[in-house]
């Protein structure tokens, strides 16, 4: 089901990993931001989006993780975008040998079945340095940028105040600083910086996992990542409530809080 967080702005929320997939309505179209996750969740955005009168015009992955880069089908051939450095990621790992039973094994098991690989990753990147996402509708900022991974874009629909946040300030999920680049701390700390620049123009903000927030929302997110990241840097001990009293079934992010800790303390 889509649900509207701001006009013209609609979300849908996956059952798996709480992956939200973001709607942006343009004059021809819509803009369809990280589909997810199942088949039968995105024969259901087609359907929600026949209803409305509406069709993808064009797609966007704000990172190469497997669950931003999926679509189906049924959302049609729209051309498909992400930054530069995102699509060179899934160029390489599309043209490796035995990519997609490596992607596999990584599949929540309880989900595999009905995750669609064969239009996974097809992306065009855009060229270094676009600061707008080029299409007919509301104008999209792109804001690159690398804590989570290399090629990672949130977007600002900046007339309905919305922040597409991907992999960033979630209330479930921790931050997971890049562990293939060379200065991944550092590179989180000057994201969240990022994000603070905006806050002032977002209503409200998606991350790619989680609730929905409006501004005070973001902001107190944003200093808890920073608190969270801060805390990898010192070598542990944080009372971050994702990883003190998670959510039912995200018991697995305290054990993965103590892996962080080793790759990326002292």
């Amino acid at each position: 089901m889509l649900n509207e967080v701001a006009e013209g702005v609609l979300v849908h929320e996956s059952e798996c990993i709480q992956s939200n997939a973001v709607v942006v309505q343009g004059t021809e179209g819509v803009l369809l931001v990280d589909p997810g996750i199942t088949a039968a969740e995105m024969e259901e955005m087609a359907i929600d989006l026949a209803e409305l009168g509406q069709s993808a015009v064009a797609g966007f992955a704000t990172h190469p993780d497997w669950d931003h880069a999926l679509w189906h089908p049924a959302l049609g051939d729209a051309p498909r975008y992400g930054t530069e450095a995102c699509a060179a990621e899934l160029r390489d790992l599309l043209a490796s040998p035995g990519w997609e039973a490596r992607l596999a094994e990584g599949l929540p098991p309880e989900y595999a079945d009905d995750i669609p690989l064969e239009l996974f990753g097809r992306i065009t990147g855009l060229p270094a340095g676009t600061a707008r996402f080029p299409w007919d509708g509301p104008r999209v900022r792109v804001i690159e940028h690398r804590a989570h991974a290399r090629g990672h874009a949130a977007l600002l629909i900046e007339e309905s105040g919305v922040l597409v946040a991907g992999d960033m300030v979630s209330d479930v999920l921790v931050p997971i600083p890049d562990p293939g680049a060379d200065e991944a701390l550092d590179d989180y700390f000057a994201s969240l910086v990022l994000f603070e620049e905006v806050a002032g123009r977002v209503d409200a903000f998606v991350p790619g996992h989680g609730s929905v927030g409006g501004t005070d929302d973001l902001r107190i997110r944003i200093e808890l990542d920073r608190a969270y990241v801060q805390s990898l840097r010192d070598g542990g001990g944080t009372d971050d409530p994702r990883i003190r009293a998670p959510k039912d079934d995200w018991e697995w992010v305290s054990d993965f809080y103590d892996w962080q800790v080793d790759r990326f303390g002292p």
